[in-house]
Formats: C-alpha cells, structure tokens, sequence
C-alpha cells in the first residue's frame, strides 16, 4: 500500500513531472522537474541488497529456474566458467521470482515512485544488471538511449524508473551516465550501434546523439536509488574493473497509462524484432508488443 496523499493533477504550470505530495521537498521537485532525475542516498538496506544478491547466485547456478525471465549470458565465457554470475549479465522480467519481486514492493521505494505515478501503481519492467568487466570479445557498455523506446504505453510524464546500486557505481566500473534536462525533448529514433559486432541484443541507442550535451556520471554507493523519466537520455560506460557492477531495477507506471498501437511510429521495428524473438523463441505465431 501507498500513502495515497497525492492529488491526480499536478499544478498547472509549475510542476510536469511530479505530482503534488509530501514526501519530496520543493527543491526535490524542481530538480527532477529541471533535470529529469533524482537521486536519493541509503534508500535501500543492505540487508534487502544481501537477499537480492543471493537469489541472482542461485539463478545463474540454476538452483531457481523463475518463468519468464530472461536471462542473458555472455556465451563466449561459458566455457570458461560454466554456471555462474561471471557469465550471466542481466536478470530482465524477473517479476515471477518472489524474492527478487520485493523489490518492486518496497514501501520505501514506493513512497517516491507515488510522486511521479500517483497512488496506482504498475510494475512494468523488471532488471537486474550484472556488468561484467569488458572484454575483447563484447562490450557491456550501454549506448546513449531513452527507455521510453521500450514501452508501447503513454503517458510517459506517469512512468519512472527506481535503479539502485546494489555495490559503489562510479566511472571505473560503469556508472549511469545521464543529460540532465533532455526528458524534455521528443521520443529519438534508436537502433543499433556501429560496434561491429559487439552490440548486445536489444541494447538499442540513439541514430543521432549530441555529444555535446553536458552529461553526468551518476557515482552512487549500494543502495542509494536513482528516480529518472523514460524520456532521459542516459547510458553506461564500460567496466574497467575485474569485479561486476550490480543494479536492481523496475519501471513503474500509472495504472491509468494506456497502450499504443506502435504502427507507423519510430518504435514499429522495435516492435518487429521483438515479434521476431518471440516466434523463435516460443513458436508464437500472433504476438505484438503490448
């Protein structure tokens, strides 16, 4: 359960982005609103940080098999290293494994995601990531990307992410990187990168991107909980480091948002290769991004 002390229309005008309520301090509001991301320090324990950690062990070692999720592996270090979180760099749809599903259910994470949605809350979107230390072979940088490219579903001023560290996030193991102020701008054509053959599944980014636009690493220590809009334009770099670099993540949505149909839109291939996948995958014949 939510607080429920939120008003359904922001004020006209001032805020956009964030609902009336009591939880963010007007200086928060005006950052995300400006910025189109908050961080919050020490939201998550460690304690809930431990559990999680563990359950990603026992699924990379097949000790819990939960239905649905994908779970993507860097296929040229199996041999090296079998079954396990060495190899296995993203947990996505994870929402039919109990353990790692509290998190979506967090009352302190829900308490923030509520002044953004309002007080009827979807989780829409489930991750945990595993950055492996970058190799020759594949890199494990994110390109530049908005999320909202995923999500068949508006408006998107009611979505947020949560993503929290679950160890210190800095620019030697791959950090966020964000540009702050470009939730303002439109839905960008994606696709992907020219990474000669190093570009991970469905890890699409932006055709055009200003490298110009002032950006921010996003140096977070475990638990600390970044809140950002679908329209942000953000990424990872790569991880230097000889260790992984892990975060937790859901995308939470109004339950008042409505599907759209992705036909003649910038998200249309998207939506075909994701169809492509499922066929192959589970035979289906009808599907369609929604």
């Amino acid at each position: 359960p939510t607080s429920a002390q939120v008003s359904a229309d922001p004020q006209p005008g001032r805020f956009r982005y964030t609902l009336d309520n009591d939880v963010l301090t007007t200086e928060q509001r005006q950052f995300y609103e400006d910025n189109g991301y908050l961080l919050i320090k020490k939201l998550v324990s460690d304690e809930d940080i431990e559990r999680f950690r563990k359950e990603f062990v026992r699924i990379c070692k097949k000790e819990v098999n939960p239905p649905g999720a994908m779970i993507m592996k860097d296929e040229s270090l199996r041999s090296q290293y079998g079954q396990s979180e060495k190899v296995v760099n993203k947990v996505q749809d994870f929402q039919e494994d109990k353990e790692l599903f509290r998190y979506c259910t967090l009352p302190e994470v829900l308490k923030y995601v509520e002044c953004f949605t309002g007080p009827n809350i979807m989780a829409m979107h489930t991750m945990l990531i595993n950055k492996l230390p970058d190799s020759d072979e594949q890199t494990f940088l994110h390109p530049m990307h908005q999320d909202l490219h995923y999500f068949p579903f508006r408006p998107a001023a009611r979505i947020v992410c949560a993503w929290t560290a679950m160890e210190r996030a800095d620019q030697d193991n791959g950090c966020l990187v964000v540009q702050p102020g470009t939730h303002e701008e439109p839905l960008k054509p994606h696709g992907y990168p020219e990474w000669e053959g190093k570009a991970n599944k469905l890890f699409h980014g932006l055709l055009d991107e200003d490298e110009k636009s002032p950006r921010v690493h996003l140096v977070m220590e475990k638990g600390d909980t970044v809140f950002f809009h679908p329209l942000l334009i953000h990424g990872s770099g790569i991880n230097k480091t000889s260790g992984f670099r892990k975060s937790i993540s859901c995308h939470f949505a109004s339950s008042e948002c409505y599907y759209i149909d992705v036909k003649n839109t910038i998200q249309e291939g998207l939506e075909k290769e994701i169809v492509e996948i499922a066929r192959k995958k589970y035979n289906m014949t009808s599907v369609e991004l929604r």
